[in-house]
């Protein structure tokens, strides 16, 4: 039986940990977790907000994902908008959910993100 979402699998290329660790510990307010010493001999990061858990591999001739993404629900959607604006992350609007706010943003490897809030009422 699946009991719940573990965490969320990212790729990134090479040499791109400190890019990542400003934008998901930096900007998004994420923890950095500590890798298993077999697991950190690859490369890569691991990020926790609550029980999320947003793991970014390293991947040899990496693209990024554009349309596959994580959907990451936040509180205060406007206050969390201008957080990343102040941190240089542009943001896209997206009107096209119902009962829901929600804007997309791209992590500095180019994998595309989504943030959303249910409205009230």
């Amino acid at each position: 039986m699946i009991t719940g979402l573990d965490h969320v699998q990212l790729a990134a290329p090479e040499g791109s940990e400190d890019a990542l660790r400003a934008y998901y510990v930096g900007a998004l307010g994420m923890t950095e977790l500590p890798k298993p010493p077999v697991l950190a001999a690859r490369g890569g990061c691991w990020f926790r907000a609550g029980p999320l858990q947003l793991h970014l591999g390293i991947e040899k001739d990496f693209r990024p994902a554009k349309k596959a993404h994580p959907g990451l629900r936040v509180t205060g959607i406007e206050a969390y908008a201008a957080r990343l604006a102040e941190h240089g992350v542009p943001v896209e609007w997206d009107g096209d959910l119902p009962g829901h706010r929600r804007f997309y943003s791209y992590d500095p490897v180019g994998n595309r993100l989504e943030f959303l809030e249910p409205v009230a009422g």
